[in-house]
């Protein structure tokens, strides 16, 4: 008897090919047969313990997600949402050179304030939610291995992690490293990939910085230090080097930006294993995202692994009168909203002296050294780039939904109409203001960087920037928008999104048990309505420890999520079902 019997769906099997119709058998976790449905064709006709009807229904394999950052979160909350919530049944996590091990006792707070300035979790969270089961990076595996989860989880060591434990407040402050250094730390690299990690992360953005203002330890790293790391990483086991190379930001000049390409591609060549970096447009430069990517296709036409990870919607933040907005430092504004409810806080803003008195204060002076505390002056000057986006949401808005043309079509000051725009939906409504990927206006510069097989699908950034964005939608918004409902330009075939987030994404790291539906390969499978799939409305939530917020996106049109052969969400509802576990690597 089959454990799980799929029924009649439209299988698009994650290897790009055509879709076929099917009835997929599982047990003991894995598929154990791929029976097509041609003609009159009964089916699969062996009993099974589950049985979904997936008829009319697309089946596709559980999407891999690779770019995340559920390093704490991972201690707290076994479902790992939003993920979870867009048919994710694996995650990667320990990007962009931030994580928590290894940790020195009494360094614990150092590693959390980093977290929370490059990644914007909220320190409070992670102070009270994680569990510090650990010292080094393979009883961090260990602690989490313990874990009951909901989907899988696997990570990489992290540059800054290292770099502080090997050489305490040297490493911090971003000093050289001795050959004794990079010894030591190379010494810690290898044992982690060894025990299990995925992969080595560093971030070399000035963008990333801890709540202090510190650049993240390995920023200015030479590359004695960073071939040293690589060459330790390899030795270990198949690990991926990832990186947020200089420049992801736009804040370095291109030729800065190629040089860091060249030495990418010089050390996945040295050390055989790929190395994963950033890739987004900046709108200063709108056209050097071309030359990076056209060097990592000269490098794969050469054999040399150097991926470019794709955002695939624009990048930047979500204005809100939950979150970050304009008005966040009005006299007003902060006495109506101290200890109000959501509902009172809307009826608050609703009122008309309340409105006419935050509109016209001055702002009081941001917070020293709070990275994102200015954050309401650039709303204040950004109106012509600031979108209205809707709902369902808008991704890819006409310059006739920016608030200065809402403005100007209603005869209004572009802050009072953003005054507006933010408080429907009862003062829930969120606004778009991207930073990355739509310097043109639209999706022109992400469709091309979609097409390239240089490219895969990354920078979700799942679990973090929980007051600004809420990107770990990228699975549903791919099936969504590139697939199907986009309208200001050319689409993607359905097999061709699909492939791009099941087996791109786990052939990067490895993973060659899943991302295809297949007889064999494990049983991570999403049952999906695609004439019903739909992205929600972001919200603010205060559910994270310590009751603090982040942007949550759900979704609809999951019929069924199966992991590791075990259904964890049906209908949009969590089972209770814990089939994930801890994702080792490949040694």
């Amino acid at each position: 008897m089959l454990d799980l019997k799929i029924t009649g769906g439209t299988v698009v099997d994650g290897t790009g090919a055509d879709r076929f119709r099917a009835d997929i058998g599982v047990k003991d976790g894995r598929i154990v047969e791929v029976r097509r449905r041609d003609g009159d064709d009964p089916g699969l006709q062996t009993e099974a313990a589950h049985q979904i009807d997936a008829t009319g229904r697309i089946v596709a394999p559980g999407f891999v997600d690779v770019h995340t950052h559920y390093d704490g979160q991972v201690s707290w909350d076994e479902t790992l949402e939003p993920s979870s919530l867009h048919g994710v049944t694996t995650v990667v996590s320990g990007n962009c050179g931030v994580g928590f091990a290894p940790v020195r006792p009494g360094r614990e707070q150092w590693l959390i304030e980093l977290m929370e300035g490059v990644e914007d979790i909220p320190g409070s969270a992670l102070a009270e939610g994680i569990t510090w089961q650990w010292e080094s990076f393979p009883e961090y595996l260990d602690a989490i291995e313990k874990r009951s989860l909901a989907i899988d989880y696997g990570t990489q060591i992290a540059h800054g992690a290292v770099r502080g434990y090997a050489m305490g407040e040297r490493g911090a402050n971003n000093e050289e490293a001795t050959a004794d250094d990079i010894a030591a730390m190379a010494r810690i690299v290898r044992e982690a990939i060894e025990a299990g990690a995925l992969g080595f992360s560093t971030s070399r953005t000035e963008a990333h910085r801890a709540i202090d203002g510190q650049a993240v330890p390995g920023t200015y790293a030479a590359e004695a230090e960073l071939f040293g790391l690589g060459r330790a990483m390899a030795a270990g086991g198949q690990a991926v080097f990832e990186v947020a190379p200089q420049g992801t930001a736009g804040e370095s000049p291109a030729d800065a930006c190629m040089r860091e390409m060249e030495w990418m591609a010089k050390l996945s060549d040295d050390i055989s294993r790929p190395v994963s970096f950033t890739l987004i447009q900046a709108s200063h430069a709108p056209d050097l995202w071309r030359q990076q990517l056209d060097r990592a296709e000269k490098a794969h036409e050469n054999g040399i692994e150097l991926y470019a990870q794709f955002a695939a919607r624009p990048f930047g933040m979500l204005l809100g009168f939950p979150g970050y907005h304009a008005f966040t430092h009005r006299p007003t504004f902060r006495a109506v909203s101290a200890g109000s409810t959501r509902d009172e806080l809307a009826a608050r803003l609703a009122d008309p002296a309340v409105k006419a008195a935050i509109l016209a204060e001055e702002d009081l002076p941001p917070t020293p050294g709070a990275l994102l505390d200015g954050l309401f002056a650039l709303a204040q000057y950004s109106t012509d780039r600031i979108y209205a986006i809707g709902d369902p949401p808008d991704y890819e808005p006409t310059p006739d939904k920016t608030v200065a043309a809402i403005a100007a079509a209603r005869g209004q000051k572009p802050l009072e109409t953003m005054y507006d725009l933010m408080l429907e939906a009862d003062a829930g409504a969120m606004l778009m203001l991207p930073f990355f990927n739509y310097a043109e206006g639209d999706h022109r510069a992400i469709y091309e960087m979609m097409q390239s097989p240089a490219a895969v699908s990354g920078l979700s950034d799942g679990g973090a920037h929980c007051g600004l964005i809420c990107d770990a939608s990228y699975p549903t918004f791919l099936l969504t928008h590139w697939a199907r409902d986009r309208h200001r330009g050319p689409k993607f075939s359905l097999e061709y999104v699909v492939r791009k987030q099941t087996l791109d994404t786990a052939t990067l790291f490895g993973l060659s048990d899943r991302g295809v539906i297949a007889a064999g390969k494990k049983a991570d499978i999403n049952v999906i309505d695609m004439d019903a799939l739909r992205l929600d409305v972001p919200r603010m939530v205060y559910d994270l420890p310590a009751d603090g917020r982040r942007l949550l996106q759900g979704a609809s049109g999951y019929d069924a999520t199966v992991v590791n052969g075990v259904v964890t969400r049906r209908h949009g509802v969590d089972t209770g079902a814990r089939p994930g576990r801890l994702l080792r690597g490949v040694r």
